[in-house]
């Protein structure tokens, strides 16, 4: 243990990480599903990043922000790849407090910025609906470039004070988490002293970010059914709400596994461990494996241009 700066705590040398309770004599074979999903990520959100980069036809504002979304989920993942598969493969349970506070900052980092991307891409829908003739001068390549480089500043600004905070806190011998990785709800219940700042500054980042960034979406959906009612032929209202499917898949498989996640726990005292870790689970790799899936299969462009790849890598060979 190392000493704090407080007299009456200690900062801990290592937290304890668990895998999923009740199945500790089974984590080889639970790591087979594990390794799967992370093989799923990488591999479809790699495609959708690769076809974006090299199909002049996809260099448009909606794809664009879809390459960033795909780069907020494999960073997520990345993030918890090295204890999740330490756990499981190979019974590394322990995480040092720094290494801990940086897996901390990097999946909370980048779950703001997938929040972040979300609503750029409800954005770019609403504009595309509302002003198609405009939509190129409207959202430029430097507006878009501009909007990802503010959004990952934003980003580390808000979380760099998080790992900050928790190094002042004294932990007592407290050390156990009841995660595969280190999330700041789960941080935040183990020092023994007064964590208020620390609580209301992680709350006022859900509110500022997620709870902002989900409203700002809802809105933009309202704004764009409005507009779309405005259509006069059934046809075009068709066509410009075909245009909103995948982003609105996407949202809800990120937002309601997070919202779940949040209610348990706050208000689920009597849920079980299995369940908590089942939820969190889904929280971070639910949407990643999901959202490649979604956007090849009801993306038309996106699906011309994967289909397009495979079949010249088959000519070579």
């Amino acid at each position: 243990m190392k000493n704090s700066n407080s007299s009456s705590g200690f900062l801990p040398m290592t937290f304890i990480l668990f895998g999923i309770p009740g199945l500790e004599a089974e984590h080889i074979w639970v790591s087979i599903p594990f390794c799967l999903v992370y093989v799923i990520i990488f591999l479809g959100n790699g495609i959708i990043l690769h076809v974006i980069r090299t199909d002049p036809a996809l260099h448009q504002p909606m794809y664009l922000f879809l390459a960033k979304l795909a780069l907020a989920e494999v960073g997520v993942s990345a993030s918890t790849l090295p204890t999740v598969l330490g756990i499981f493969l190979f019974g590394m349970t322990e995480i040092s407090f720094e290494a801990c506070l940086l897996q901390m900052f990097s999946i909370h980092s980048f779950s703001i910025m997938e929040s972040a991307v979300l609503l750029a891409m409800a954005v770019d829908r609403f504009v595309a609906i509302y002003s198609p003739l405009r939509y190129t001068t409207i959202l430029t390549l430097p507006r878009i470039f501009a909007t990802g480089a503010i959004l990952v500043l934003k980003s580390i600004m808000l979380m760099a004070p998080l790992p900050v905070l928790l190094q002042q806190q004294p932990f007592c011998g407290h050390n156990a988490l009841s995660h595969s990785y280190c999330l700041h709800p789960n941080l935040i219940h183990l020092p023994c002293g007064d964590i208020s700042v620390s609580n209301i500054y992680g709350l006022f980042i859900v509110i500022s970010t997620f709870g902002l960034d989900s409203l700002l979406i809802v809105v933009s959906y309202g704004l764009i059914l409005y507009t779309v009612l405005g259509i006069a032929t059934g046809e075009g209202q068709k066509k410009a709400l075909s245009t909103c499917g995948s982003h609105i898949c996407a949202v809800l498989a990120y937002y309601v596994p997070m919202i779940s996640l949040s209610m348990v726990h706050r208000f689920g005292y009597c849920v079980s461990p299995l369940l908590q870790t089942m939820m969190a689970n889904a929280y971070l790799f639910f949407p990643p494996v999901i959202n490649p899936i979604v956007y090849s299969i009801k993306t038309k462009e996106i699906s011309h241009s994967i289909a397009r790849m495979l079949s010249e890598k088959r000519i070579r060979v």
